[in-house]
């Protein structure tokens, strides 16, 4: 079925999807064992791991510009909730929104993306599209479990256990290294 094309929200932007992936949490919503996409109801459009190019910008985005590259991250933080600005813990934003779950995801030719400016990165010349798609869902997952939960911090623990070697281990592999 198609849908119309989306318009950029204040604060928002209209990405051309370039590369999306599909995770296991695509299967979880499409059986059916997320609430939020039958909250969000019909008609929904999956996908959660997105790079694309910016082709419209919404009133009030400053940083992101048309023509920009970007990766968009699986949670969408809204920046003024507690988990936000007092613990820092965006990855569990009170207002999060999420491509493919709270909102329609990436699985079509064009998304609108709320919070644009805190939550987009702009992709580095010599990372492709479908690299970067990998990125969003399983480093901000990583990041949350070894950084957040797990506590690593530059200098501190010499020694991670991760049980299980696929992409969200390999990730977690990763940013723990970063750590030192």
């Amino acid at each position: 079925r198609n849908i119309p094309i989306p318009t950029p929200p204040p604060n928002g932007v209209l990405i051309q999807v370039k590369a999306t992936g599909v995770c296991r949490s695509d299967w979880h919503g499409w059986k059916g064992h997320d609430s939020d996409i039958h909250t969000h109801g019909l008609p929904f459009v999956p996908g959660h791991e997105v790079s694309g190019i910016v082709v419209q910008v919404g009133e009030g985005t400053k940083r992101i510009k048309v023509g920009d590259y970007v990766v968009i991250p699986f949670i969408l933080s809204c920046g003024t909730c507690d988990q936000c600005c007092v613990y820092n813990q965006p990855t569990v934003c009170e207002e999060q929104q999420q491509p493919g779950f709270t909102m329609l995801g990436s699985f079509c030719e064009y998304l609108a993306i709320p919070r644009a400016d805190r939550n987009l990165r702009v992709m580095p010349s010599n990372v492709s599209f479908v690299e970067a798609a990998a990125l969003g869902c399983r480093f901000t997952t990583a990041y949350r479990a070894v950084v957040q939960q797990g506590r690593i911090r530059e200098g501190g623990v010499k020694v991670v256990a991760i049980f299980g070697c696929g992409g969200l281990g390999l990730s977690c592999i990763m940013v723990a290294k970063c750590f030192g």
